[in-house]
């Protein structure tokens, strides 16, 4: 399965969200929010709301730790972890990410979570994982995992 990526990455950046069709709005599923550039379900204007989510929970829950982010590669994950970045920058969030802009798995996050958490109860560290899974080359993903390492459940992914 072959994507044009540029057309993906125009999309992404130029698209806005029609906010009559519940098909293009933020919807998490199992831990984050999938959708394509294509659809109109993964744009920019998608990760600037939820990133800006989290940084709002971080703040209300006292998560003052570093965030650790990694991403997959997909197409849409590197334009949303740029995005991502910038918001996590805006609000003063320490964020840590592989060199050399690099990939790293859901796993290799919630392990980082777990053991820079490992014997604190505070300045606790969280992370954000850009992957849609198995989904399509064409789709993105955008996925959180609190302070426990796991994926976010329906009291975060409901929060606010």
């Amino acid at each position: 399965m072959l994507v044009n990526v540029a057309q993906l990455e125009r999309e992404y950046f130029e698209r806005r969200p029609d906010m009559s069709d519940p098909d293009q709005m933020v919807s998490f599923g199992t831990s984050g929010h999938r959708g394509s550039p294509l659809r109109g379900s993964f744009t920019e204007a998608h990760i600037l709301s939820i990133t800006q989510a989290i940084c709002d929970y971080r703040r209300s829950y006292g998560t003052d730790g570093p965030l650790y982010m990694g991403k997959d590669t997909h197409a849409a994950s590197e334009p949303a972890q740029r995005t991502a970045l910038e918001v996590l920058a805006a609000n003063n969030v320490d964020t840590i990410i592989q060199r050399n802009n690099g990939v790293t798995p859901t796993p290799v996050i919630s392990r980082a979570i777990l053991v820079y958490n490992r014997g604190r109860k505070q300045h606790l560290a969280d992370g954000i994982v850009i992957t849609p899974s198995h989904n399509p080359p064409e789709d993105g993903g955008f996925k959180y995992n609190p302070s426990n390492g796991g994926p976010a459940d329906i009291d975060i992914t409901r929060w606010g």
